[in-house]
């Protein structure tokens, strides 16, 4: 039973930082795509960023060159977002999926809640 469990959201200030974490649990052979979505009120989720097995990783355009996905030996997915905007504020959920190159989770976490405000 794969189980992930994010951490690390919070209230920020507008150009803050904040670092979420992603443990997984359960894990099969055979590697996992890992993922980060966010979603607001009203909205649907969103991709924010995905990493695949191999390191390769893209992100939205509302967050490049501001947000650093990575992962580690351990199955921790992390997201690094900087210079926050009160734009990305919203539940931020970390997802997993069986597969070398496909990004669209079939496992999630709870979600963690980003307030970015002033």
């Amino acid at each position: 039973q794969v189980q992930l469990v994010e951490s690390g959201g919070g209230l920020v200030q507008p150009g803050g930082s904040l670092t979420l974490s992603c443990a997984a649990s359960g894990f099969t052979s055979g590697g996992y795509v890992m993922s980060w979505y966010r979603q607001t009120p009203g909205k649907e989720r969103e991709l924010v960023a995905y990493i695949l097995l191999d390191g390769k990783t893209r992100y939205a355009d509302s967050v490049q060159d501001r947000f650093l996905i990575s992962r580690d030996a351990t199955d921790t997915t992390y997201l690094q977002m900087n210079n926050l905007k009160p734009e990305d504020t919203g539940m931020y959920y970390c997802g997993a999926r069986h597969s070398s190159y496909n990004y669209v989770p079939n496992f999630w976490g709870q979600g963690t809640q980003v307030t970015v405000s002033s």
